[in-house]
């Protein structure tokens, strides 16, 4: 079965779509290509009935990803720790096909966070209506409802994000001098430098899935999280830490990947910036997460 030639045009699209709704690039992958089949087993007639092709791909992929998050919600009960999305490691050349996607400010590992707050038929409405401006008939044909209950679970995800008020994109000579620094601190052993570079606020999230030596909840607080990572470093080494940090674009921001070594699990890892402090650190360490960031497969 060959498909459509016209939809390439649109996977990039379609991909910042679906992982925005599930946070796995996998399944973003998995929803676009059955959306893509789908449009292909329409008679020519049916398909000449779309007005619009792009809207039509995109509440396919809406009803598909909504499936999946339903699906991943009873799996998430028996998650081990916290769960961040599947990091996105890509580089700055056009050829690069991650690159076009992440330049979305909206997929930043904050604001992809702050979803994760959200029930799937909010997290679908959120992201159809007020990302993609589809109008609220569409959404209630992704969604399986009425309009006007399309409209209550935007207005409520809507609510939600405005809360949690994820921070801006930082300019990246700003993220970069802040790694740098932390990596001084780290390296000198200095606890109140490392403070001082922290938000009061800030939050420490490691998402290892069980399958990797990892806090298992989140870190608040300035002083806590300085202590946990300078225990790090006491714990397996300054050098053996800090080697083989490898700066990387982690959701179009800047990050950088451990490759593992000396029993430190691979990892990536990702600040959020606020008024020129690190107000959150995610890192991945979950296996399952990490085979595309590491190896470039899923």
């Amino acid at each position: 079965m060959s498909i459509a030639p016209d939809i390439e045009e649109h996977r990039a699209h379609l991909l910042g779509v679906g992982y925005r709704m599930t946070g796995s690039l996998a399944d973003a992958e998995d929803a676009v290509q059955e959306a893509w089949l789908r449009l292909n087993r329409l008679s020519e007639v049916e398909r000449a009935s779309i007005r619009d092709q792009r809207a039509w791909l995109t509440t396919v992929v809406g009803r598909l990803c909504l499936d999946r998050l339903r699906s991943a919600g009873v799996r998430r009960e028996t998650y081990i720790g916290p769960w961040l999305p599947e990091p996105l490691i890509s580089g700055t050349s056009e050829d690069d096909p991650l690159a076009l996607l992440v330049r979305d400010e909206e997929l930043r590992m904050a604001a992809m966070v702050v979803l994760e707050r959200l029930t799937p038929p909010q997290r679908v409405a959120f992201v159809l209506h007020d990302a993609l401006s589809l109008p609220f008939e569409e959404v209630a044909a992704a969604l399986g409802c009425s309009p006007a209950t399309a409209r209550q679970h935007a207005t409520r995800a809507r609510r939600a994000v405005l809360e949690a008020r994820p921070a801006p994109r930082a300019e990246v000579a700003e993220q970069q001098r802040l790694i740098k620094a932390v990596t001084h601190a780290l390296s000198a052993g200095d606890a109140q430098a490392l403070v001082e570079l922290l938000h009061p606020d800030v939050v420490m999230v490691n998402d290892s899935g069980g399958m990797a030596p990892a806090a298992r909840r989140e870190v608040h607080g300035a002083e806590k999280v300085a202590r946990l990572l300078i225990g790090l470093t006491r714990r397996y080494g300054v050098d053996e830490l800090l080697r083989d940090w490898t700066p990387v674009l982690v959701n179009g921001e800047q990050g950088y990947r451990h490759g593992g070594h000396s029993g430190i699990p691979e990892s990536v890892t990702v600040y959020s910036l606020r008024e020129g402090r690190i107000a959150a650190i995610y890192g991945v360490l979950s296996p399952a997460k990490l085979a595309r960031a590491f190896y470039g497969a899923r």
